[in-house]
């Protein structure tokens, strides 16, 4: 099971100094079966007044900080160290009634998932609807992990990944206007696809690594953005439509939510003059490590030594 180390640090600058509302953090890996978190140390400069933690609606670990002093820079760095556990696509494994697409989800799962199926975005002219479409076969023999895969890949060769570092998200159809996006476009655009269908997903954010050195994926350096949908059977299947990856090797989850805008890395307030923000840098370091951390595990321990507002922090 590979160890990985994650280094995670957003930097706030401004002019003169501001003063600094409410920050929620989501750096921190979920836990699970597949992803076993070893250590996490939190860093912020400057020192806040509070720090709570606490669970989100999606059971997402969030770091809620609060300050009481004036700053001209905010930082927070996340340093993790865990366990990854990579599940390849032909572990996927679905229920009979369900591996050929069409299918329904049981009653039992249908209340739980259905506001993962709800589309989240208007398509007047049935355009995503009908890129969507286009993967399923005529002759009633589509199955369905194929189905998605070929949505997935079908992104990575067909689309031009460009970085951007403004924050929000394109709507899936100025997507496939363009041909082109980040990795949170493709995962919204491969949403809303898999939503048309009747599928349940979600997306998801992270960070992606490089699980050995002949695989080039693209997206390091900076958090990363990809899709789970829910396959009877597997349950929560990992889809990363920017590098074509299915199941979660290379992929290292940080926050689960029905839109994106609830799963930002870094999200807060700041008040100050309009031209006091001088801009936010970002730097993500994912790299494996060959032994066991030398520090105990810390659930939430914070090393308070930097600080500042934050707008969005969510970039690829």
């Amino acid at each position: 099971m590979p160890l990985l180390t994650i280094h995670h640090s957003t930097l706030y600058r401004y002019q003169q100094p501001v003063s600094l509302g409410e920050h929620r953090i989501m750096m921190r890996p979920r836990e699970g079966f597949d992803q076993h978190l070893l250590s996490a140390r939190l860093v912020i400069e400057p020192e806040p007044t509070g720090l709570r933690w606490l669970h989100d609606v999606f059971g997402n670990s969030v770091a809620v900080a609060a300050f009481d002093r004036r700053t001209e820079k905010l930082l927070v760095i996340s340093e993790t160290t865990l366990e990854h556990a990579p599940l390849a696509q032909q572990q996927v494994d679905v229920e009979p009634y369900a591996r050929l697409f069409p299918f329904t989800y049981s009653a039992e799962d249908m209340p739980d998932l259905l506001r993962s199926i709800e589309r989240q975005h208007l398509d007047p002219e049935r355009t995503v609807d009908n890129w969507a479409r286009a993967f399923v076969k005529n002759d009633g023999n589509t199955e369905t992990v194929a189905l998605l895969t070929s949505i997935a890949t079908s992104i990575k060769r067909d689309f031009t990944y460009v970085p951007r570092h403004e924050k929000g998200t394109q709507t899936p159809t100025e997507t496939l206007a363009k041909r082109q996006g980040t990795c949170r476009d493709f995962a919204v655009l491969m949403i809303e696809a898999v939503r048309a269908l009747g599928f349940a997903a979600r997306f998801v954010s992270g960070y992606v690594y490089n699980p050995s050195r002949s695989e080039g994926v693209v997206g390091g350096g900076n958090t990363h953005a990809w899709v789970r949908i829910f396959l009877p059977g597997s349950g929560w299947v990992e889809f990363d439509p920017t590098n074509g990856i299915v199941g979660n090797r290379g992929l290292v989850r940080v926050a689960v939510a029905r839109d994106p805008y609830q799963a930002i890395p870094l999200s807060g307030t700041w008040f100050g003059l309009p031209s006091s923000y001088l801009g936010m840098d970002v730097e993500v370091d994912v790299h494996r490590t060959e032994h066991s951390p030398s520090h105990s595990r810390g659930d939430g321990a914070v090393n308070s030594r930097l600080a500042g507002p934050s707008e969005r922090s969510q970039r690829c």
